[in-house]
């Protein structure tokens, strides 16, 4: 197994995340099969109790691990599968050691952080870098770890001392160490400036670790002079100098790294030059540059608790991103805060709700995300309200599945008192109820998490349709409240249909309304399986609702049923002008991607 582990000085969010995925789908692009591990030195076991408001969004896995946001990052840039140990935390690991100090296994020694703690460390990378996550048989060639947090971080020095231990006990030839690091400009004398950079590595070297590779985070491409003097400086060579310059999208920056010859530098320190080819990124590249041609606007409305910090909802955002690149649409987000459309906003800030609805009421399509707590519940529920009466395109997503619930209830059942008992125990109507197996006192890892199957109750839907008419589907889940199954029959009386239910038939995965051209809730989080290559399929079917091509998408994947059954592969292959004007569109039984001087096929 070869290991680069990536680390980050000077500032933190420099995109070390970003940085990692994209090395590793370099990597993979070789021809290397590829895992990564995230390492987090925060004393929490894991990221599901952490506020959003700080931490960002809370990332799902399949075996319900909830975990880091970059974790997602290496899902979509890796198409991989990652598991709960593919995220390591101060907390895991010391809770691990007490364990194992309680129940004896240390037979009476001093318990220490050198080498007791260390040591866990070290063996869980060597354990996690095992995991199968491409769905083949056996380890991965390359595991790429991250490191949280900056070089002299108080917290991180237990894992810097076991990542320098680890390195030296894996031998050089199979470590390779990536250091993303600020070279800033200074807009007083135009200069970019390597002594942050110099003094992060020179505290990295202290520490026992030694880059061999700098990916220099700036706003304009290094001087060579500039390269020159951090290789001085740093010990580092020339061509092994990267610079991570501010690019349009983020899908350019593996290939900024593919240019900057970086995978030759890692291959060269990591001696897999014998088993690696060139990069082949012709996809990813047409993916980059068709995003960067898109001029026609959809614009959906984001109606959310949250909305402050786009990170809070960042796997919505990328899985709204694959979709309207697939529909070959510019993707304009509208952050709606769902407590500015309420009555009481109208009267404490007339300012905010105007602008709050305005911006509703100009979006192709409205998106209500998951969340928890009170807080703005009512505002969402009038945002379902809009979307159900002015056949305005609308997903609901977990909590936003449960509030369409509730306002249909409300509003077309006249049951006025109508909630969830979430937010009111003593509602005579209770849409929404508490699960009977979660704990109400214990919040972490006590929902109802990970990949759970839905079967879909009739084929004649559109989400059974968006999905290619299987006969169910597997999709990760994260709550604790579900449709209560005593009023279903009330709510299908009136028209609202529950498409999807789990394998008992009394949880209620999809909802839709059949006379609504694009109306639909679910209890899982789609987002957390969209690819750049394959959007999740309710996001596509919104953003094909709000821009018109719904009935083509639905068309064609009722093609693609036929030609699977039939035994050949459909890709739907599309020709942009560099304009972002369509030319041309064709099917045809291929996996290539084609190129030319006028345009590029996708």
């Amino acid at each position: 197994m070869k290991y680069v582990l990536v680390t980050g000085g000077v500032v933190s969010g420099l995109g070390k995340g970003v940085t990692a995925s994209s090395i590793g789908l370099l990597l993979k692009a070789c021809g290397l099969r590829v895992t990564s591990i995230k390492i987090d030195p925060y004393l929490n076991t894991d990221a599901g109790t952490m506020s959003p408001f700080e931490h960002g969004e809370v990332f799902v896995l399949d075996d319900g691990g909830e975990v880091d946001l970059d974790l997602g990052n290496y899902e979509r840039f890796l198409d991989i599968k990652l598991t709960r140990d593919n995220n390591i935390t101060t907390g895991k690991i010391y809770q691990s050691v007490i364990d194992k100090e309680r129940k004896g296994d240390y037979l009476g020694k001093t318990v220490q952080v050198v080498p007791h703690i260390t040591d866990a460390i070290q063996e869980w990378i060597e354990r996690a870098a095992l995991i199968p996550v491409d769905g083949k048989d056996g380890p991965a060639d390359v595991c790429v770890i991250e490191l949280g947090g900056t070089i002299g971080d108080i917290e991180s020095m237990p894992f810097i001392e076991a990542l320098g231990q680890f390195s030296y006990r894996v031998g050089s030839g199979n470590f390779c160490l990536i250091h993303v690091s600020l070279v800033p400009v200074l807009k007083v004398v135009g200069e970019q400036k390597t002594k942050p950079t110099q003094h992060s590595v020179r505290g990295l070297r202290s520490l026992g670790l030694t880059p061999h590779v700098l990916a220099c985070r700036s706003t304009t491409v290094l001087d060579e002079n500039v390269k020159r003097k951090l290789s001085q400086f740093c010990h580092v060579p020339v061509d092994s100098i990267i610079t991570l310059y501010d690019v349009t999208n983020i899908w350019h920056i593996p290939l900024l790294l593919k240019d900057q010859k970086a995978h030759e530098a890692i291959l060269k320190v990591l001696n897999l030059h014998s088993i690696a080819g060139g990069p082949a990124l012709e996809e990813w590249t047409a993916r980059a540059e068709i995003c960067d041609s898109l001029h026609e606007p959809v614009r959906i409305a984001m109606v959310g608790k949250y909305t402050g910090l786009s990170d809070s909802y960042l796997s919505v955002l990328k899985a709204l991103k694959h979709a309207s690149l697939r529909c070959l649409k510019k993707l304009i987000v509208d952050w709606v805060p769902a407590g500015d459309l309420e009555d009481v906003t109208a009267q404490e800030n007339p300012a905010a709700h105007k602008a709050a609805w305005k911006l509703l009421k100009g979006a192709d399509g409205i998106l209500v995300p998951g969340g928890f707590g009170d807080r703005g519940v009512e505002g969402k529920i009038l945002a379902a309200k809009y979307a159900r009466e002015n056949k305005v395109p609308f997903l609901g997503i977990c909590l936003g599945m449960q509030i369409a619930v509730i306002e249909f209830a409300r509003s077309v059942l006249n049951l006025k008192d109508a909630n969830s008992t979430e937010f009111d125990t003593s509602t005579k109507n209770p849409c929404v109820i508490f699960m009977p197996e979660v704990s109400k006192t214990h919040m972490g890892g006590t929902m109802r998490l990970g990949s759970r199957r839905t079967y879909f109750q009739v084929m004649d839907c559109k989400s059974a349709k968006l999905y290619g008419n299987k006969s169910f589907i597997d999709e990760r889940h994260r709550h604790r409240y579900e449709v209560n199954p005593d009023m279903v029959s009330r709510l299908e009386k009136d028209g609202l249909s529950f498409t999807g239910k789990d394998e008992t038939g009394q949880r209620m995965e999809i909802v839709e309304l059949a006379c609504h051209p694009y109306f639909i809730g679910v209890q899982f989080h789609p987002e957390f399986k969209s690819r750049p290559g394959k959007p999740s399929a309710l996001f596509l079917g919104l953003i094909a609702a709000s821009c018109g091509q719904l009935g083509s998408i639905l068309r064609s994947s009722e093609n693609q049923k036929k030609t699977m059954n039939n035994g050949g592969i459909e890709v739907s292959m599309t020709k942009v002008s560099r304009n972002g004007n369509m030319k041309m569109t064709a099917n045809r039984l291929s996996n290539d991607v084609y190129f030319n001087d006028n345009g590029l096929y996708y």
